[in-house]
């Protein structure tokens, strides 16, 4: 892909998905639109793609990537995925034959200092994936109690270190306001009794884990997407495939609890038994890689007598 924009498992996502001419397709987090630009041309024509994103910066460059295939009807949503049913019903679809949900974080949003997600480069402690609202996590760290941080640094980081942290975060904002990554770099530094030159050189940044658990938080990415996994059954058509990317344990296992629960009622009749994960080459190639794993499923044929049952 052009740009410096790798999607990830690509053609996975393709096979497991299958879409076909005059389908209508979601890309629930349509990023840069390199997945979405793919699913577009498979489509065409008669299809739809309807795109969602939280970041409204986004759905400019990935209208650019996908372009305008022949016969497809594109529609891009500044919406949260958790809202996928209205953003159906507001493009005029009742139901979608494909859904795409990759829950990882675009590559603009780590490069860019000002939107504050890396550890790595100064700037303002904000981490929204929509800049537009909602609170910022230097608004969240000046509030959320000591043991309610600790909680969500273990299980959205699995830090290790978690009550530690929490409790210098606590006793820094008491003298200052953390306001920046390197505010906060430094106190978690101080909390897990790293140098800033041993951190630099670490394998895993004694921050990492602290930072992906602010983020999550701070946009709510797990409840967020309990409503996704809740609503994908009644938004797909019967023999519509849905598949979820995600890079975080807790993520991947909702994911596999809510599919196999689905398999079980007889509401998906067919999906992924162990998740897909990239290849030696494609995680060379793209390290942001490394992590993801994909998952899908089928909604029953019969979806109606399924839920009737």
């Amino acid at each position: 892909m052009t740009g410096g924009h790798l999607p990830v498992l690509l053609h996975e996502v393709l096979r497991v998905l299958g879409p076909q001419a005059g389908e209508v397709a979601v890309d629930a987090t349509v990023g840069l639109g390199g997945h979405a630009a793919e699913i577009a041309r498979r489509i065409a024509p008669g299809g739809t793609l309807l795109g969602t994103d939280l970041d409204p910066g986004n759905l400019a460059s990935a209208g650019r990537r996908i372009g305008s295939p022949a016969g497809v009807r594109l529609v891009l949503v500044h919406e949260n995925f958790a809202a996928l049913p209205r953003a159906l019903a507001e493009a005029g679809l009742d139901a979608a034959d494909v859904v795409l949900a990759d829950l990882g974080v675009a590559s603009p949003h780590l490069d860019d200092p000002a939107r504050g997600f890396s550890y790595r480069k100064p700037g303002p402690l904000d981490m929204r994936l929509d800049p537009t609202r909602g609170r910022t996590a230097a608004e969240l760290l000046a509030t959320i109690p000591e043991p309610e941080l600790a909680r969500a640094l273990q299980d959205l980081g699995d830090e290790e270190d978690a009550d530690a942290v929490a409790r210098e975060i606590v006793a820094r904002r008491a003298r200052a306001p953390i306001e920046t990554t390197e505010d906060l770099v430094l106190a978690v530094c101080r909390a897990r009794e790293f140098t800033l030159v041993r951190a630099a050189g670490a394998k895993l940044h004694p921050a990492a884990r602290t930072f992906q658990a602010l983020r999550m938080l701070v946009n709510r990415e797990i409840p967020n997407l309990e409503r996704l996994l809740a609503a994908l059954p009644h938004v797909l058509r019967p023999g519509g495939r849905a598949a979820v990317l995600s890079f975080h344990s807790g993520e991947d296992r909702l994911v596999k609890r809510a599919f196999r629960e689905g398999l079980e009622t007889g509401l998906y009749s067919g999906g992924s038994d162990e998740p897909i994960r990239p290849s030696a080459e494609e995680s060379r190639r793209n390290p942001r890689a490394r992590a993801a794993k994909l998952r899908w499923v089928r909604r029953a044929p019969m979806a109606g007598a399924a839920e009737a049952g």
